[in-house]
């Protein structure tokens, strides 16, 4: 195990972080962290536990003083494509992380005051039970798909979640019990039983952090509230946004060719960065564009050299990029997105419509939501029997886009003014007096004492 830089902590409160070994868990833990850490700078200081495989990609990566990285072993080699053999993975985070996380704590110097622990990771409330340390556990994704689940936990408690369809779970609307019934269908049951097992874990926690903004999911937020006997706290949105003004790379070729495009004229494309479309559907996609005569810029992580070669000269493919200060940029006109919700975050908070393509899990009800409660985008239609096929074909798709980032049209006014609205109520929830920032406050004045 092992500790590396930021100062000596002399600070009275010391917190402990350990995010689910994943991209989409890691990066809202971390910025959570950072902005804990400037709030307080001279009497928090916060350990940021992940695997060594994760303190491989990013220990180098800059943040303030009064954060430190430590690292437990890898729970799976991290040669094993964990997409092949995600029950696995996701099971063996549950099962072998807790022992040497453990050992870590008693390793650790001032005494842990407090521990802020993913909700999927299942044991870190047990932990700081165990030890007497309050634990704050973090749930990085929908407050709807938490309720969701929530409610399914209660429902299933002690029948199996058998693959027939399910017609009602008490307290959820029509519309989520639709949602629930794509993500019951599409997903392995082993994994959706860990998920359940996990929510039926937090009742012991001390707080409930929600990365999202009290005013997007008001219902839902209130309805936690008065569910748990603790505090929940919405903080979010738990993107970057504080890095927004720095940023030493602004001279990248892929910013430059942004700055060259007509404003609101560039449709952005990323479909996550852990499960993917298939090969021939990304060609679909890529013809699709083509004809389409719209500017696009696509992150494609590992497939960015075969789709450039085959992109015409509106498009832009990359590898990576920073993709707050991208979604920022005046010429990008919408995203179509594969609806993560640390994407939704960020597209929330750069006031930017939303093509929705949902591959798996939260995905699904996060696209109905931005459809059909936020009505700041629309839905890339796809046939059910077929997820995971060719099932978008190019005509469709190039005439949708088309109609998307037509700057003229009345439909688009519509999904764009929406955006900028829900823009607003991001700003100003963590403006100062705002939603989150109150929220931030009290917590970090609980954790303190």
């Amino acid at each position: 195990m092992h500790s590396s830089g930021g100062k000596k902590p002399t600070s009275s409160c010391h917190v402990v972080a350990m995010p689910f070994p994943g991209r989409g868990h890691i990066n809202p833990m971390m910025n959570l962290c950072k902005i804990l850490a400037s709030r307080r700078p001279d009497e928090i200081v916060i350990t940021f536990v992940v695997t060594q495989e994760w303190l491989g990609y990013i220990g180098s990566d800059p943040k303030p003083d009064n954060i430190r990285f430590s690292s437990i072993p890898d729970v799976i080699p991290p040669e094993r494509e964990k997409a092949a053999d995600f029950p696995r993975f996701y099971e063996a985070v549950m099962t072998k992380m807790e022992d040497p996380f453990e050992q870590l704590l008693d390793q650790l110097e001032p005494p842990v005051t407090a521990i802020i622990g993913d909700v999927e990771l299942r044991w870190p409330t047990a932990v700081g039970n165990r030890r007497n340390v309050p634990v704050a556990v973090v749930w990085t994704m929908s407050a709807s798909f938490y309720t969701m689940l929530h409610r399914l936990q209660i429902f299933a408690h002690d029948r199996p979640l058998s693959a027939d369809p399910l017609e009602h779970v008490p307290g959820l609307s029509s519309a989520h019990m639709a949602d629930l019934r794509t993500v019951l269908h599409e997903n392995d049951k082993r994994v959706l039983q860990l998920a359940l097992d996990c929510i039926s874990r937090v009742p012991k926690a001390n707080y409930l952090l929600l990365t999202t903004v009290q005013e997007l999911e008001p219902e839902t937020i209130d309805y936690l509230k008065a569910t748990f006997s603790f505090p929940v706290c919405p903080v979010g949105p738990t993107i970057p946004y504080f890095e927004l003004k720095s940023g030493p790379n602004d001279n990248l070729q892929h910013l430059k060719w942004l700055d060259s495009q007509p404003p609101e004229s560039v449709l952005y494309i990323s479909l996550g960065s852990f499960l993917s479309v298939s090969n021939s559907q990304m060609d679909e996609i890529v013809s699709a564009l083509n004809t389409s005569g719209v500017p696009f810029f696509w992150v494609a992580r590992g497939e960015a050299s075969r789709l450039q070669e085959k992109c015409g000269d509106k498009g832009m493919v990359v590898p990576w990029c920073d993709q707050l200060k991208v979604l920022s940029h005046s010429s990008i006109g919408g995203f179509w997105s594969h609806c993560g919700w640390n994407s939704i975050l960020e597209a929330l908070f750069a006031g930017v419509p939303l093509l929705t393509f949902p591959l798996f899990l939260d995905q699904v009800p996060n696209g109905s939501q931005i459809v059909n409660e936020w009505k700041n985008g629309w839905k890339i239609e796809r046939s059910e029997s077929e997820v995971g096929k060719v099932i978008v074909k190019k005509e469709e798709i190039s005439e949708l886009v088309r109609r998307f980032m037509d700057r003229e049209s009345r439909e688009r006014k519509r999904i764009r003014d929406r955006a900028r609205e829900l823009k607003g109520l991001c700003v100003q929830a963590i403006s100062e007096g705002g939603s989150s920032d109150g929220n931030l406050d009290a917590f970090l004045q609980d954790i303190a004492k």
